[in-house]
Order: structure tokens, then C-alpha cells, then sequence
């Protein structure tokens, strides 16, 4: 996967780095990059007045059926980390692309590919508001 310019990312999410996300070298334990995803994600959604609990109460869901990360550099305690994300629709597919950023420095670039389910766990459409936000203005840009 490769990078992109900073003008074709349309969410930005910031977090610092807690101790408590650190391994023994000092470096963030990889799979705290899925928890920054997710966080970017939920964020995303919650700036384009749709969020998760919304969808949640509407009988919606979107469980990840696939997940990838590339790691770059290592991030570390205190580091302030930008995620950038984007989404896009391929079929039914939901998938949000990644890049964990400190400063200009690329860390990580990934993915999250996700399928709307309905409450009885059946897949379903996506609702329009969930398609629009891959049309939508840089929210939080």
C-alpha cells in the first residue's frame, strides 16, 4: 500500500501515546494500531452525525471481516500520532483505508474492510447516510 498526498485523506484523528500502550523496547505494541484505526473510525463517523451507537440503535452493524497493517517506524510513549482515514464503498464492502502519522513521518498505512449487517445478523444495504460519507466534504479536515 502506498501513501497519500494529505489533501486526498478526508479525516484526521490525533492521539498520544500512554504508557500503558508500550512494550518492553519502548515501542507501541503493534496491535494498538487497530485500536488507533478504530478510534479514527468511530471519530469519523461521529463528525459526520452518524454515530456508531446511531447506527447501533438503528439496527445497523458492520463487523470488521478484514484487517491489515504495514508497519513503517516504531511509535512511542508521549508520541502525538495523527490517523489519517479515508472510506469508500466496493460493492456492498465498507473499507477504510489508514495512515499513522507523527508529524510528516509515515508509521503505518492499513485497512479495515467492514459488511453492514441487519439486528438479525443478515447482511444488509448500507444506509444512505453510511454511503454519503465517501461523498461527503473533509470532515474534521
Amino acid at each position: 500500500m502506498t501513501t497519500a498526498s494529505h489533501s486526498e485523506w478526508r479525516f484526521r484523528h490525533t492521539v498520544r501515546v500512554p504508557y500503558a500502550h508500550t512494550d518492553q523496547m519502548g515501542f507501541v505494541y503493534y496491535a494498538h494500531c487497530f485500536v488507533y484505526f478504530e478510534m479514527a473510525r468511530s471519530e469519523f463517523l461521529r463528525e459526520c452525525d452518524l454515530p456508531y451507537t446511531e447506527l447501533e440503535d438503528r439496527g445497523v452493524r458492520l463487523p470488521v471481516v478484514e484487517a491489515h497493517c504495514e508497519y513503517r517506524r516504531p511509535a512511542r510513549f508521549d508520541d502525538l500520532l495523527t490517523v489519517l482515514s479515508r472510506c469508500r464503498f466496493e460493492g456492498p464492502r465498507l473499507c477504510v483505508d489508514y495512515e499513522l502519522r507523527r508529524g510528516e513521518e509515515c508509521l503505518a498505512v492499513g485497512h479495515t474492510v467492514h459488511v453492514c449487517l441487519g439486528a438479525n445478523g443478515r447482511p444488509t444495504r448500507p444506509v444512505s447516510e453510511l454511503r454519503r460519507l465517501t461523498h461527503a466534504p473533509g470532515a474534521g479536515g
